[in-house]
């Protein structure tokens, strides 16, 4: 179990109030916000300008991930709604991190035309046993390997790039799935997306 420390400041005119403050993981196997009094949701009654505040969460994480931010409140007798970016969240543990993962093609494809899926790997901390899977998840629903590769020793801040290909054989939206394990521990995901068309 590990805690997050959300810092918050009302940068607006108006006070807000009755939020209730949210924190949200695109991935929850390496990271899941964990249930009340510190859990995904946070009520607080009043946020002025200009005034910050520091809300603690807490989580369970045994890898990075992205995570993200929902404020639903009340301003000037209305409702409002406020949803932050994505922020990396790094496990201090982990050897290294899945920083990037693209599809080597426009984001529309012709179906039977292969293309090339990278995926880039950053080193935290000299490490073996890294392991790297592309799967693809077809339009109807199939969930298929694509390639399992053995990742290269990485020294603290070095990048290597893996690739792998797949034929995209029906029309629809493809989701392309990269994950990084350490032996049999999970410690990164991250998709892409592609259309298949015919021509």
């Amino acid at each position: 179990m590990q805690w997050l420390t959300l810092r918050l400041k009302n940068a607006g005119s108006e006070p807000l109030k009755r939020l209730d403050v949210e924190l949200h993981s695109l991935d929850t196997f390496p990271l899941t916000p964990l249930f009340l009094p510190y859990g995904t949701g946070h009520y607080i009654r009043e946020l002025k300008p200009d005034e910050e505040r520091e809300e603690v969460f807490r989580v369970n994480a045994t890898g990075s991930a992205e995570v993200y931010v929902i404020i639903i409140a009340r301003k000037d007798g209305k409702n409002f709604w406020w949803e932050s970016g994505f922020t990396h969240i790094s496990v201090s543990e982990a050897k290294a991190e899945l920083e990037r993962l693209v599809v080597l093609s426009h984001p529309y494809t012709t179906i039977g035309k292969t293309l090339s899926v990278e995926a880039t790997i950053k080193g935290l901390r000299k490490g073996t046993g890294l392991k790297l899977e592309f799967w693809v998840e077809t339009p109807s629903g199939k969930f298929e390997e694509q390639a399992k590769i053995n990742i290269k020793e990485l020294s603290a801040g070095e990048e290597a790039r893996y690739t792998a290909e797949f034929t995209p054989q029906e029309t629809g939206q493809y989701t392309i799935h990269a994950y990084l394990s350490d032996e049999w521990i999970r410690i990164a995901h991250k998709t892409d997306f592609i259309y298949a068309q015919k021509e």
